[in-house]
């Protein structure tokens, strides 16, 4: 399997000819944390059938900021269009800001970081973010109910990270503005009332006309270059997967926008007379899927002319054709066209909900979450370790001053100003990921994306293209999910004395470094050991 015309091969140089990351505890050797995958369950590449892709923001990755700022320019144009304030358009999109995994609170208009029980990690109004009596005058116990639905919206999707900042941008026009008066739920103006939710139904009807009428589409074709990321890896990590197993293709865009993106993305040599179609790199094409609705009972599905973009009337019922694109089906059918089920296919894709969650419950199929943020937390995590051995130390500290003292003590340890250090510190870390904070973490404690993602995720990385890495017989291996019990206490060497008592050296917490040996240790266990594909 060579390199790419005109692409040298040490471009693409496996690991073991590059840069190598620190050593694992056993020994052997990391890949380079740029180019790994991360393991929440354990997958052996090897028993993979079927490579499934979505296309928009996996194998087409738009490139930041610059897709944001234009899908946020359509969003004003259409907010001002509809009668709101010609005002608003003043407003530029800040990548700083927003991240994933947000809340929306269509009551109070508020921007809510919170973990995966509800707990309250972050709150924000417009551009204000809320402390202590403020939060708990909106939350008591700093707590939400996340199943209703109808008021608290979840913002997991690159494409809502336009949306989440322009709820701050309006909250904030709003509420600053001499025009309107401050409400609870809204704004006043005259005889007029503006509520939050109303706010919210405007934001995303407008979502839907700039994705539905085709304007950030056009506006994307007009200038690819400046939009979207091309890499010669691409073609070159797919040729790959074709040879190990089948690859489809399931993308909710239509034919025309997919074919004028996979043209440019596979397209390196205008000049090439012998160009290989990017067609020719899948088994099975299917477009306008409408997940999450293709993981449970689908649309029909029919042919696509691809000469016209239009679709052949009636649904078709006939066996696989090779490059021959579909409209619609569902996940079903891909099983039934491709002679794959469930555990056979992984499928590669952006979004949590509609291409990761409904693929893992539904179907069964192992999944992969890309995630381009990562590679911006791994450099935050490797360059700012610092950061986090103070926040280790100072909980360190706050346990020394409690270990000494028992039920029977009636002394009070004095713990504000720890509380206080740990409180700047958690600030510190969170802002040297942006205004709102990690995508994985407040602090010590996860947000609801982290959750999701170790739950539905099978492998995460920043790229799919990691997988270029790998061999296909590799085996990823899950590190053991420890227990606090696990990870706080060690291993102890226990002797039976003639006594029939049991002694063994003092219970103590572990260091960090020396929970990660307890991690390697369970690593380096027997590999042939059945992995949970089994």
């Amino acid at each position: 399997m060579g390199s790419l015309p005109g692409e040298p091969d040490a471009a693409l140089a496996p690991p073991q000819d590059g840069p190598r990351s620190a050593q694992e505890p056993g020994g052997a050797p990391k890949r380079a944390c740029q180019h790994r995958i991360f393991v929440n369950r354990s997958l052996a590449l090897e028993k993979i059938r079927c490579f499934g892709f979505d296309m928009d923001y996996t194998l087409a990755m738009y490139k930041s900021p610059d897709y944001e700022e234009l899908a946020f320019e359509l969003l004003l144009d259409r907010l001002v269009s509809i009668g709101y304030p010609h005002e608003i358009l003043k407003y530029q999109y800040d990548p700083t800001f927003p991240t994933r995994g947000l809340v929306f609170d269509a009551q109070y208009g508020n921007l809510l970081k919170v973990d995966s029980h509800g707990n309250l990690l972050v709150c924000a109004h417009g551009f204000r973010f809320l402390k202590g009596a403020e939060i708990w005058n909106y939350y008591p116990n700093k707590f939400i109910q996340r199943d209703d639905m109808k008021r608290f919206h979840i913002l997991n999707t690159l494409f809502n990270l336009t949306e989440t900042y322009l709820y701050a941008c309006l909250v904030d026009f709003f509420t600053n503005c001499s025009r309107y008066v401050n409400c609870d739920t809204g704004y006043k103006h005259g005889n007029l009332f503006m509520s939050f939710r109303s706010i919210f139904q405007d934001v995303r009807e407008a979502m839907d006309h700039v994705h539905l009428s085709g304007c950030l589409k056009e506006k994307t074709l007009q200038n690819l270059e400046k939009f979207v990321v091309k890499d010669p890896r691409v073609p070159l990590l797919l040729s790959r997967m074709k040879e190990a197993g089948k690859v489809f293709l399931a993308t909710n865009s239509d034919y025309n926008y997919t074919d004028a993106i996979m043209t440019y993305l596979f397209t390196f040599d205008p000049g090439d007379k012998v160009q290989r179609p990017w067609r020719s790199y899948f088994d099975l094409i299917v477009v306008d899927t409408r997940k999450p609705l293709f993981f449970a009972e689908g649309t029909v599905l029919r042919q696509v002319n691809t000469d016209t973009g239009k679709l052949r009337i009636g649904t078709y019922t006939g066996p696989l054709q090779h490059c021959t694109v579909y409209s619609g089906g569902s996940s079903d059918m891909v099983c039934d066209l491709l002679g794959v089920k469930g555990k056979d296919i992984l499928y590669i894709g952006d979004h949590i909900f509609g291409d990761i969650l409904k693929s893992k419950k539904r179907q069964g199929w192992r999944t992969f979450l890309v995630v381009p943020e990562l590679a911006r937390e791994l450099h935050v995590w490797t360059e700012k370790s610092e950061i986090f051995e103070e926040l280790r130390s100072l909980d360190v500290l706050l346990a020394e001053l409690y270990q000494p003292l028992d039920s029977g003590s009636s002394e009070r340890p004095d713990i504000s100003s720890i509380k206080r250090q740990i409180q700047n510190v958690t600030h510190k870390m969170d802002m040297c990921y942006g205004k709102m904070g990690s995508l994985f973490r407040c602090g010590s404690r996860q947000t609801l994306f982290a959750n999701q993602l170790m739950r539905y995720a099978d492998l995460y990385a920043a790229s799919f293209l990691n997988f270029l890495y790998y061999p296909f017989s590799y085996l990823f291996r899950a590190p053991p999910v420890l227990m606090p019990h696990e990870s706080t206490v060690e291993h102890m060497h226990l002797e039976l004395r003639e006594s029939g008592l049991l002694t063994g050296h003092r219970l103590h917490q572990l260091s960090f470094h020396g929970h990660q040996n307890l991690r390697g240790i369970f690593q380096d266990t027997d590999e042939a050991e059945n992995d949970d594909d089994d």
